[in-house]
């Protein structure tokens, strides 16, 4: 039985392929000189860094802060889709969508 309170190295590379998998599909919705462009890119700005952070924490061992980086980096992803940023194609299984 899988242990719910720990995080194993095979929890947080399950994270990382989810987040992973979300990064590759986003497409930016919102029109290139518009107010929204500047705020979609600095949402992939920020989910892309907290993602290679979170990478970067996996391969140094120190699963925890990985764990709350990547965790980070998707909430950002999910936020941005929720709001119009960016297109997911209607994906409710990697993005936590409005309807």
């Amino acid at each position: 039985m899988e242990r719910k309170d720990t995080i194993t190295d095979e929890r947080i590379d399950r994270y990382l392929d989810i987040t992973r998998r979300a990064l590759d599909k986003i497409v930016i919705a919102a029109p290139e000189k518009s107010f929204n462009r500047r705020l979609a890119d600095s949402f992939m700005e920020m989910a892309t860094s907290y993602y290679e952070d979170a990478k970067h924490f996996r391969e140094t061992g120190d699963l925890v802060t990985a764990f709350a980086a990547v965790n980070y980096a998707h909430g950002w992803l999910d936020c941005g889709a929720r709001i119009g940023l960016f297109d997911v194609g209607g994906d409710d299984v990697l993005f936590t969508l409005y309807e």
